[in-house]
């Protein structure tokens, strides 16, 4: 697979990644099934997915003793990318950001990834109660430590951003460059697809600037742009979809031209191009520094995410993308 870098650093990766959080976490319950997971992350290997996205928080902790798993065999063929700051509860999400608990939090990663380093650090979000700076200098100490070898942030969520009036992404970029006084970013984690551009507008450009890696959660629109959901058939309680007003039968039948423009791409390209390829090769064309993160839990999902690599869209398809109508239903 092509290699991509993150950072300063230029730490290698695949070109695309593999998004873990599905194997354990947010997506529907009875369809997780641990012996086929590890099964899953040993073919995003083998087809070059270096890139392992996880978080303390998956599961809670049961993400990453799942990698564990397989980094346990097969370190040397991995990029370890895990997040910490959040602390999930029964009903609820905490932001925790207190530098001791930073501390002990990177040290019980690395006990459930069984590794004596994490490839990225990522500051999963910025705790209210503690200036960013220390959370991130805590974080810094980490690298100067030898536990960490890179430090990322996630975007700050949408709701928050949009409720205050401001674009999108701003609250990210404010919190970016607070924080790249204390240590370098080498990354940022935000998302991006065909029916969510919105860090077209300001984040990525920052990034790019500056030689930031750039990693992109949710390429395929939470599964929606791979054209194999069916509207109106609902999903699991415990499915993040199922709250998710893009998810609605309604909004999901009013979106379907998206993934149409998405299908008309792809035949174009041959008859076993699907449109899950064209939205990750369109993501992939943002930039050199553009690293789609696709969630998967499936071997067949990876070894045709792997594929996308080598889809080469043309200026006819881009500009086809582009026409195509924005997504209706927001979380506002």
């Amino acid at each position: 697979m092509e290699r991509r870098t993150i950072g300063a650093a230029a730490l290698a990766v695949g070109a695309v990644g593999l998004g873990c959080m599905p194997m354990s976490w947010a997506y529907s319950t009875s369809r997780q099934r641990g012996e086929e997971s590890l099964r899953t992350v040993h073919r995003a290997l083998d087809a070059g997915a270096t890139l392992l996205d996880t978080a303390d928080m998956y599961g809670p902790f049961t993400n990453e003793l799942l990698l564990g798993r397989v980094l346990k065999e097969r370190r040397r063929d991995a990029f370890v990318s895990t997040k910490v700051g959040l602390l999930v509860g029964d009903q609820h999400i905490v932001a925790n950001g207190r530098p001791g608990y930073v501390r002990r939090a990177c040290d019980a990663s690395l006990r459930r990834l069984q590794t004596d380093v994490i490839d990225l650090y990522q500051l999963h979000r910025a705790d209210p109660e503690v200036p960013v700076e220390e959370t991130w200098g805590a974080m810094a100490d980490l690298v100067r430590a030898g536990k960490v070898r890179a430090l990322g942030l996630c975007a700050v969520g949408a709701r928050a951003s949009r409720r205050a009036g401001a674009r999108l992404h701003d609250t990210t970029v404010r919190q970016l460059e607070r924080v790249q006084q204390v240590f370098p970013v080498s990354a940022v984690e935000a998302e991006l697809s065909v029916w969510s551009p919105e860090a077209l507008e300001t984040l990525l450009p920052w990034c790019e600037q500056r030689g930031i890696g750039f990693l992109a959660a949710m390429p395929l629109g939470n599964g929606f742009l791979t054209g194999t959901l069916t509207p109106g058939v609902g999903f699991e309680a415990d499915d993040l979809r199922a709250r998710h007003p893009r998810f609605t039968a309604e909004m999901m039948a009013a979106n379907q031209p998206i993934v149409a423009g998405l299908r008309r791409v792809a035949r174009r390209h041959g008859e076993h191009v699907t449109p899950a390829q064209v939205a990750l090769a369109w993501v992939l064309s943002r930039g050199r520094q553009v690293i789609p993160v696709p969630g998967a839990k499936r071997e067949r999902w990876v070894v045709e995410n792997a594929a996308a690599v080598d889809l080469r869209l043309t200026e006819h398809d881009l500009a086809e993308i582009a026409d195509l109508p924005a997504a209706l239903g927001s979380w506002d």
